[in-house]
């Protein structure tokens, strides 16, 4: 990690007054110390943001662009150390972290391309003879200071999603990281930071400043700044946006995406979606497969296409290429997501795999391992064994929770919530009407997708889905980062994306020219 010790506020870096352990949560070994910000830093960033504010805002498009188009560079230029640094400090399987770095890489690029096209349009005021001899255009104009606060799950790509659409927007911008994952975060901004000042840019056109709720607060109810934009739970989203208001507040929360399989489905492509779109990254993805609607007519044949793909998912050393699922990214979400998986069998849900009595094992299983059953098997007593049976422990003790599959599970925080976890849950309906109706009976409403063969079934998805995005044959987890991004009732409001963000993060001015005054009336 080569950038300086403490908080990178104002034209240089500030020490922190206290620091943090950061752990591999695979193995729990200490990564580094990360320095913790405190109200009265995050009250100094503010005041240099707002001192800057004007002269970002007038920036020359060429020199916000060649500032993006700097940091891009650098961070490739050392893509695979960030790669590394990100399985160290997230936990998340290797894989995953080389694709963060990629997407980080395209937002970068994106975001240095849409300066170009920031620009407004003319007007024809004269629709109406009281206009005439009016000129009209409209131009867009910096929202003003932008606080960015990112998740633990992808530190390095939310927080290129939150800094550079602002920078080009022409915004200066402070970011918070999670708590457990900064470091990724501080190395980008210090990269961004360097490319700006090499660009003809102050360095605080982007801060960084850690540190828990009351820094948060600190930063986003400051009346002077101009938009929040937050990525994490619906309930600290709400809270945010209600202590904010009137500021504008983007939001960019969490779901329980469903899969529909139609009848038509295919069902070996249906069931490997379930399974890259189910584990990737641990499960701890807001738009990862959670819940699973397949047609009744369909069931049998597509849990066994499920159960063939379950023993392939490599849990263990996120280092590993080989792994897709590993350790959660602390003690506490672990103990969430058993505990949750208990509730589910206790209240009624079949624990379909693991099966309770064969543990999910990090090496080939030994010659006297049971063999493992076929999905359908019921699960005798699940609710008793499931916590203590199904999962496996990295070297350290580290417990690790494997691929999980839940089927019929009533109502509750395993269907209803985001589990954010290796879990998948499946329901079968009777008909695609119904399919439809059991993903909008949701709070939320982020990606869903289905897979069918019939583009009368497509487009009645795209129709009748209520979330801010379906995916038709492929992961509702799947997200290019030029698209729209964003959901609707609790998934959030507003859209990521650089060219929709850079949207967000500008206000519309109109400009009304007589270019003659009108003669005084007799």
């Amino acid at each position: 990690m080569n950038f300086p010790e403490g908080l990178p506020i104002g034209s240089g870096w500030i020490p922190a007054p206290s620091t943090a352990p950061v752990h591999f949560p695979y193995d729990g070994t200490l990564v580094a110390q990360a320095p913790i910000g405190t109200v009265d830093l995050a009250r100094l960033a503010l005041e240099n943001a707002l001192s800057v504010r004007a002269e970002v805002g007038r920036l020359p498009s060429h020199v916000r662009r060649r500032a993006l188009q700097g940091a891009l560079s650098a961070l490739a230029s050392q893509r695979d150390a960030f790669v590394d640094l990100l399985v160290l400090e997230t936990g998340k399987p290797l894989v995953d972290c080389r694709v963060e770095v990629e997407r980080t890489l395209l937002t970068l690029e994106t975001s240095a391309e849409e300066v170009a096209r920031l620009h407004g349009e003319t007007v024809p005021l004269d629709l109406l003879p009281s206009g005439d001899g009016l000129q009209g255009f409209w131009v867009r104009k910096p929202i003003g200071v932008v606080v960015g606060i990112t998740g633990f799950n992808y530190p390095l790509l939310l927080a290129s999603h939150k800094l550079a659409p602002a920078l080009a927007a022409g915004c200066p911008v402070i970011i918070k990281p999670a708590p457990q994952t900064p470091l990724a975060t501080l190395w980008l901004v210090h990269l961004v930071r360097e490319a700006l000042v090499a660009a003809g840019a102050p360095a605080a056109a982007v801060q960084l400043v850690t540190g828990g709720p009351d820094v948060g607060a600190t930063l986003t109810t400051d009346r002077r700044i101009g938009a929040v934009s937050f990525t994490g739970s619906a309930a600290v989203g709400h809270q945010i946006a209600r202590d904010a208001a009137p500021t504008k507040v983007l939001l960019e929360l969490g779901s329980n995406s469903a899969l529909v399989v139609a009848a038509d489905a295919d069902l070996p492509a249906a069931a490997d979606a379930v399974i890259r779109g189910g584990y990737y990254a641990s499960g701890q993805a807001c738009i990862s497969v959670q819940r699973v609607i397949v047609l009744e007519s369909v069931r049998a044949a597509f849990l066994a296409e499920l159960s063939s793909r379950l023993d392939q998912v490599v849990v263990g050393d996120p280092r590993d290429a080989a792994t897709r699922v590993s350790a959660l990214i602390d003690t506490r979400s672990t103990t969430r997501v058993r505990t949750w998986i208990a509730n589910a069998i206790t209240a009624g849900a079949t624990l379909a795999h693991p099966h309770p009595e064969t543990p999910i094992l990090t090496a080939p299983p030994t010659p006297t391992a049971p063999p493992t059953p076929t999905l359908p098997t019921p699960a005798a007593s699940a609710a008793a064994t499931y916590p203590s049976t199904s999962e496996t422990t990295s070297a350290s003790g580290v417990q690790l929770i494997g691929p999980t599959v839940l089927l019929d599970p009533p109502s509750g925080p395993a269907w209803d919530e985001e589990i954010f976890g290796p879990v998948i849950a499946i329901r079968s309906v009777p008909d695609i009407a119904t399919a439809f109706e059991t993903v909008n009976a949701s709070r939320y409403g982020l990606h869903a997708s289905v897979f069918t063969s019939s583009l009368e079934t497509a487009f009645a998805a795209i129709d009748q889905l209520d979330v801010g995005g379906v995916v038709v044959n492929e992961v509702p987890g799947f997200r290019s980062d030029v698209m729209p991004y964003g959901g609707v009732k609790d998934s959030g409001t507003g859209r990521e994306g650089p060219r929709f963000a850079i949207e967000e993060l500008t206000t519309t001015r109109m400009a009304i020219i007589r270019p003659k005054p009108l003669p005084p009336k007799p």
